[in-house]
This record gives structure tokens, C-alpha cells and sequence, in this order.
């Protein structure tokens, strides 16, 4: 079977008594359009996007009324950055854009995928931050626009 595009989420969809189903994607498949994945039943399945269409955790691929197929995000390990003020932050963010890392924004805090080097660099200028295993809704991606140096 091959899904062709998003049903809905189940942040807004009642799943409630149906049989769930769930494919677990990593950072780089939730990115992808065309993607062939295992379900955690053993079902195999292809998912075939729209251009421009990405996946989120709880996206909905199939719903029968009876049967649920839904995508779950693995997760992650990534760094979560507490910025004590808005000019830490301000520094911070320019300091990951420069290694032009993607970052996601969560309740005032930065997070990150793991990077060693960034790491050390957070414990050297003693802000406060975290390395944890975390899922999340959407993947890290890339913003798409060319600059030079």
C-alpha cells in the first residue's frame, strides 16, 4: 500500500477505539517525500508525497473508521539550550547560525541535534543547557536560501 498524502493528526483527529498502527521515521526520513517504510506490526508500506508536503509526529496516513496507520517521530538526541535573557539568546542564536545548524524554538528554549563541538562550546561559556533524548513534532531541517561568507 502506498499513502499519497496526510489524512490529518491525531492532535485533532479522535482515534479513540480504532486499531493504531505506527511507522517510526528518523530526522532524515520525516524530510523525505518518497520514503519506503516497517511499520511496527511488520506491514510494509510506501509513502509518497506531494512537493513541498513533510511529515509531523501524529500525522494520519491511513483511518478506515476501524484501522490507523500514523507516523511517530523517533527520538532524538539533541541539545536544549536555556538562555538566562533575551540578549543570551541573542548570542546564542548567532553563534548556531554561523555553524548554521537547524534549530527549533520550544517554550523560550533553543533545541538542537547533538554536535560535540557545540557542546564543549556551551560548557566553556557556561550557559545552561541539557543533552537529552527527545521527541519531537517536527524534524530539523535546513533553511533554504544561499549566502556567501
Amino acid at each position: 500500500m502506498i499513502f499519497e498524502r496526510v489524512l490529518g493528526n491525531v492532535e485533532n483527529t479522535n482515534v479513540d477505539g480504532c486499531h493504531v498502527e505506527k511507522v517510526y521515521l528518523n530526522n532524515e526520513e520525516m524530510l523525505k517525500r518518497i520514503i519506503r517504510v516497517t511499520s511496527d506490526h511488520g506491514n510494509d508500506y510506501g509513502i509518497s508525497l506531494s512537493q513541498g508536503e513533510k511529515l509531523r509526529d501524529g500525522d494520519i496516513l491511513m483511518n478506515d473508521g476501524y484501522n490507523v496507520v500514523v507516523v511517530k517521530f523517533n527520538s532524538e538526541d539533541v541539545l536544549v539550550i536555556k538562555p538566562k535573557d533575551m540578549n543570551q539568546m541573542g548570542k546564542i542564536a548567532h553563534y548556531i547560525g554561523n555553524k548554521h545548524l537547524p534549530a527549533q524554538f520550544i517554550d523560550g528554549e533553543m533545541i538542537i541535534q547533538y554536535d560535540y563541538v557545540v557542546e564543549e562550546d556551551l560548557r566553556l561559556r557556561g550557559i545552561d543547557f541539557s543533552r537529552e533524548n527527545k521527541e519531537l513534532k517536527e524534524a530539523f531541517k535546513h533553511v533554504d536560501f544561499a549566502h556567501k561568507h
